[in-house]
């Protein structure tokens, strides 16, 4: 199945062309540490997160080219979780994408240092006037806080601290939500919400957003966590049963496959009641929740 139809596809291609843009290139002292961005940048990926903004920016009656820059931001900050995902200190994971994780290519120092400046090069994005010139300042600055609160401790910060804790530490369904719920949920509401912002929806339209995001999120790590045990590193293109060998408590470590299988079928089915409001406006979006569910990698 395939994961983008028609307006999904196009606007990963326009995310693809516009994210080297935005990042620095000026070849100066500091140029290692900008590669270094650049590479964990280039890795590629599903995109999904600047593609959610888009389409319900698009869905909402906004205009896509407007809310670029936000898209990218968000696409630096998950890189940049990444990077520092895959460090020694973290889950020590030396491939991402089929390639040297940066910390592998780059060093754990030269690493830290372009996870922080993805971050900081975010909101620079976002904020910026001369990137953000045609929308409303109360537009720009909601939707910049809603992307710092995502990433910060209420949000991924927050679930990576629950991941570490619980790290040979038996954990039940609701610590494992709580933690997903930040860790990934987060960033996806994020992405929905303010594509919904910028695109000028509705209340109705911004909460369905947000519902569609996190049954969304839930669901992308659940099939996650049953790929690191069914699937192989070389389709999945980065190391698989790490969750297993650091003692991760997984929806498959506490649900079983089957039951883990079962509930991401829920949390499809609770995406799609979500996408009611926007109609058949929404009809890649349904497309996108079903593929994710029977994605392979």
């Amino acid at each position: 199945m395939e994961l983008y139809a028609q307006h999904l596809q196009a606007h990963l291609q326009a995310v693809e062309e516009a994210l080297p843009k935005y990042l620095p290139a000026s070849g100066g002292l500091q140029a290692v540490v900008e590669e270094a961005m650049g590479y964990a940048c280039a890795a590629g990926g599903k995109r999904l997160r600047p593609v959610l903004l888009l389409e319900f920016c698009r869905i909402c009656g906004g205009q896509t080219a407007q809310a670029m820059p936000f898209a990218c931001a968000l696409e630096m900050i998950h890189s940049y979780s990444l990077v520092h995902d895959d460090m020694p200190c973290m889950d020590d994971s030396p491939l991402r994408r089929g390639r040297p994780s940066v910390h592998a290519a780059y060093g754990e120092d030269m690493a830290l240092l372009a996870g922080d400046a993805l971050l900081n090069r975010a909101f620079e994005t976002m904020l910026s006037p001369a990137n953000t010139q045609d929308l409303p300042p109360q537009a720009v600055l909601r939707a910049a806080f809603v992307l710092a609160d995502a990433a910060g401790i209420r949000g991924m910060v927050g679930g990576q601290t629950i991941d570490l804790q619980y790290e040979h530490r038996q954990a039940d369904l609701a610590v494992l939500e709580q933690l997903q719920d930040g860790k990934t949920a987060a960033l996806m509401i994020a992405a929905c919400e303010m594509g919904a912002r910028l695109g000028g929806g509705s209340p109705e339209q911004i909460e369905a957003a947000r519902r569609f995001g996190r049954e969304t999120g839930l669901c992308f790590q659940i099939v996650d966590d049953i790929l690191d045990v069914t699937s192989s590193a070389q389709t999945l293109g980065k190391p698989t049963g790490g969750d297993a060998a650091l003692a991760k408590n997984t929806y498959v470590s506490l649900l079983g496959l089957e039951g883990a299988r079962r509930l991401a079928g829920q949390r499809t089915r609770e995406a799609l009641a979500a996408l009611e409001v926007f109609g058949d406006a929404a009809q890649e979006l349904r497309g996108l929740a079903a593929a994710l569910l029977e994605r392979k990698k």
